[in-house]
């Protein structure tokens, strides 16, 4: 499809934009009304109706434990973990590096510092076999490649995307303790959703039944903002100021006696949480927290509809870009994933096991189907599907003359606007787009690399 053909398909203001080159926000398509989250729920039939309950939302999520396989079900593993069992864990994602690397000043990462970070692994002291040892997270911690905190990069210049993150856990996350680093300072662990390496003072060590209690005590709060942090307390440092992510959910220690302070502080104008922490010995520690009452929680996961999906994704709207969880925000899959964890939901971390996963009610886009047809399914969408083309995702945030709009966390956007010239936008945050116009390439849609469609919903 030429330049000119691609700008007649998509929706007016799209049109309107790419005729006059971009539209005013920078963004084609995209004009400053629609910039917040009462514009799209305003354009929906039915904002407010359930797509699935509470009900629905468990039996999904018991669906991606049994079907998923990049799903572990830790609290299950046998109580000895054999050798072959953690050298594969490890080896699935700390493979040797071959291509060149370069770090932050631009200067190539030499080939002992590469070889150097294999023999940090000690696969070698791997025991024959160990018993199965549990922790939880304290902090936010990042998921390393490799136990180190060097940042490598495939080009001079780009640092934002550094090869060695992973991921991030974020604090209450049940993790099983794999193995140490040759010099101590960080711990393979496996989680629900992703196994790396982890800086072991972000990790408390516990026995396995309490730290699987604390995940289902009740009452409880959900972290629905797309942050939380809890009060400064000096007199409890290991609770203290602690970031707590959207989706997030903390017990809540509701019959806290009125005329007992927390941490030095009267507690009526916060909520009494409970958090774990690690003592001076790296145990598993839980003391009360306070977190305030202007934190945007809620006293359960919230009802799963357009308007909430739609409200959630804008409450990251225009935040950095953080490949692998970088920079403390996220990427393009813990995006969505954050999003659909404040209903409840689960998804796999990235966008290769969500895009394939078996647990939802997925369209495959197949390598044959034409770039009409492929129009045809996209005009169907309805909010809160997730759309992936290789290596991202974007989540359906409503349509504009019957095309859809997507919210999305991105690098950047490529199109053409009316007289064929490549335009690209830097836009390296949390965004609203068109997604008719959109390039993957200098020549190729965005729509005909669609590989597949996850519906979570009947």
């Amino acid at each position: 499809m030429t330049a000119i053909a691609l700008i007649c398909c998509l929706p007016a203001s799209a049109r309107e934009a790419a005729g006059k080159g971009i539209a005013s926000t920078g963004v084609i398509g995209i004009e400053e009304g629609q910039l917040n989250a009462d514009y799209w729920i305003g354009r929906q039939a039915k904002p407010d109706a359930t797509i699935l309950d509470r009900k629905a939302i468990a039996a999904q999520n018991q669906r991606l434990h049994q079907q998923d396989k990049s799903v572990h079900d830790i609290e299950r593993l046998p109580d000895t973990l054999s050798q072959a069992q953690v050298r594969g864990w490890i080896e699935a994602i700390s493979q040797p590096r071959d291509e060149t690397l370069y770090d932050e000043r631009g200067e190539t990462i030499a080939a002992a510092t590469l070889k150097a970070l294999s023999a940090d692994l000690a696969l070698d002291k791997i025991p024959a076999s160990q018993p199965t040892r549990y922790g939880m997270v304290v902090r936010r911690a990042d998921l390393r490649t490799f136990p180190t905190r060097l940042r490598v990069f495939n080009a001079r210049g780009d640092t934002d995307i550094d090869r060695f993150q992973e991921s991030a856990l974020f604090p209450g996350t049940p993790v099983a303790i794999a193995h140490a680093s040759s010099d101590g300072k960080y711990w393979f662990v496996v989680s629900p959703l992703y196994a790396a390496w982890v800086e072991k003072d972000r990790i408390a060590e516990g026995a396995k039944a309490p730290v699987f209690d604390y995940t289902r005590k009740t009452p409880y709060l959900i972290v629905t903002g797309a942050t939380a942090r809890t009060v400064h307390t000096p007199e409890q440092p290991g609770v203290s100021d602690v970031q707590l992510e959207m989706g997030v959910r903390v017990p809540l220690l509701a019959d806290w006696p009125s005329d007992k302070p927390v941490n030095g502080q009267h507690h009526y104008a916060s909520h009494v949480i409970e958090l774990p922490y690690r003592d001076d010995q790296g145990a598993l520690k839980f003391s009360p927290a306070l977190l305030p009452r202007t934190a945007d929680v809620s006293a359960d996961y919230l009802p799963l509809t357009q308007a909430n999906l739609v409200r959630q994704g804008f409450k990251f709207f225009g935040e950095r870009y953080g490949w692998g969880h970088s920079y403390n925000t996220r990427d393009c899959s813990g995006f969505v994933s954050e999003i659909y964890r404040s209903f409840g939901v689960q998804l796999p971390r990235n966008t290769r096991d969500q895009a394939v996963s078996p647990a939802y009610n997925r369209i495959e886009m197949a390598d044959g189907l034409s770039h009409e047809e492929r129009l045809k399914i996209i005009k169907t969408l309805e909010v809160g599907d997730l759309i992936y083309i290789p290596g991202h995702v974007m989540m359906v945030v409503g349509h504009q003359d019957g095309w859809p709009y997507v919210i999305h966390d991105t690098t950047g956007i490529t199109f053409r606007d009316r007289t064929g010239d490549l335009t690209r936008v830097h836009l390296n945050g949390v965004s609203v787009t068109p997604l008719v116009p959109l390039l993957f390439n200098r020549e190729q849609p965005t729509v005909d690399r669609i590989t597949s469609i996850q519906r979570i919903r009947p």
